[in-house]
């Protein structure tokens, strides 16, 4: 299709002054911010929210300077599942990067939007995928990537894409600005001391257990950080329970899935916090699919995953309501109608770290670990103000905003090549 149409193209390796993927290295991880990096893997560039990434040394980290990553770079998974592609913008300057992501450093021969929209299509990926190699894990390399051809669009054409991917970058950059303020508004109002992986000893009488959820004899269950933080929150402030306000948490039933070509977006816990979900997502059958209704993703829901990695949460914006996507059965769906513990509240109480540790104690299950929506409607919450309430729920809309005015500036991007 390249071949054929109607315009001269250049090597990818003539539209960028470097393509590279660095050392390969062993990385000594530390758990303290303070003399640390953020650490990104493959799987890492491709996720909408880069503030829980692990973080390696300074001191025993080797070529720090190699390896860091800095923005308006075209980033690509190299390892694994390869091909995946993403912008770095300023959320990405000064992270640790792996050597399983390759680096495309653009020159602007081509326009760097357009490079980027290029390989993020699904014309670049293609050809990425290509020339991926390996009996096990899949590999491809930086000078594969060079040798790519990529067209040379009317220059008209190339300002207008590269436009809407550097507006799209940079509305991410004021939707990750929104989430840091409403969980900094927070972590104010509830002003708790709370340093996680501070192993602790306790003692938990015969009757605390008797009156528990479910009976929990194992240690985590009772003297978790999450567990300690919250008693000693709830001591404190005034709270309720999930399950004592207006809200609604739900999951769908285990169904058989059909998949087709060209159906309903299926997304499943993994993809949720993905920048786009859609490029690479698989679709069922529109009449062959039951609990449709149930599974339907509209704005506003909020996703906890509840089965192998617990607790990760989500709030779902306007995207998924017009790709009318739908979401796997291991999701825990919770909507809120109370004016006071608005769903934007309630998202961003959800991410707290001392809640985060909380829901891992509820956790059950010797393979696959699992949490069931009455363990969510358990959650103590704590009571904010109105104005606490309000204050939140006013930057929790702006980062909706952003984040679907940042997809769709990049579909449409992508939809121009």
């Amino acid at each position: 299709n390249i071949s054929k149409a109607p315009y001269s193209t250049m090597k990818v390796s003539e539209a960028t002054e470097k393509i590279f993927y660095g050392l390969r290295a062993n990385r000594v991880y530390v758990s303290k911010k303070d003399h640390a990096l953020p650490f990104m893997t493959g799987a890492n560039i491709m996720l909408s929210d880069l503030s829980n990434t692990k973080l390696v040394s300074k001191k025993y980290t080797p070529e720090i300077e190699e390896m860091t990553l800095h923005s308006d770079w075209i980033l690509i998974t190299r390892s694994g599942t390869v091909g995946l592609t993403a912008w770095s913008n300023k959320l990405y300057e000064g992270k640790y990067g792996s050597e399983d992501i390759i680096r495309v450093i653009p020159n602007n021969k081509i326009k760097a939007g357009v490079l980027y929209a290029f390989l993020a299509s699904k014309y670049g990926y293609s050809l990425l995928t290509q020339g991926s190699f390996g009996a096990v894990i899949q590999h491809i390399e930086p000078n594969f990537v060079g040798n790519i051809d990529i067209p040379i669009l009317p220059s008209d054409l190339q300002s207008n894409i590269d436009v809407l991917v550097r507006e799209s970058a940079k509305l991410r950059e004021e939707a990750a600005k929104a989430l840091n303020d409403a969980k900094q508004i927070l972590k104010d109002f509830i002003h708790v001391q709370y340093d996680h992986n501070n192993y602790k000893t306790g003692v938990v009488s015969s009757k605390d257990i008797w009156n528990s959820l479910q009976h929990r004899l194992d240690p985590p269950a009772l003297i978790n950080d999450g567990v300690l933080a919250m008693k000693e929150i709830t001591e404190r402030l005034s709270h309720s329970t999930i399950g004592a306000i207006n809200a609604k948490v739900s999951r769908p039933g285990i169904f058989k899935r059909n998949y087709v070509a060209d159906g309903i977006p299926y997304i499943k816990g993994s993809e949720i916090f993905l920048n786009n979900p859609f490029r690479r997502c698989e679709h069922l059958s529109r009449t062959r699919t039951p609990f449709i209704d149930e599974m339907t993703l509209f704005e506003g829901q909020i996703l906890i995953t509840c089965a192998g990695s617990v607790g990760n949460i989500k709030i779902i914006t306007k995207e998924y309501e017009d790709k009318k996507a739908i979401g796997s059965q291991d999701i825990i769906r919770l909507v809120s109608t109370d004016k006071l513990y608005t769903r934007e509240y309630l998202f961003t109480y959800l991410q707290m770290p001392f809640v985060f540790d909380y829901i891992q104690s509820m956790k059950y299950g010797s393979v696959i670990e699992r949490i069931e929506p009455f363990h969510v409607e358990s959650i103590p919450v704590v009571t904010p103000t109105e104005e606490i309430s309000v204050e939140i729920s006013t930057s929790i809309k702006r980062y909706m905003d952003c984040t679907y005015q940042a997809f769709n500036a990049e579909e449409k991007a992508i939809t121009m090549i």
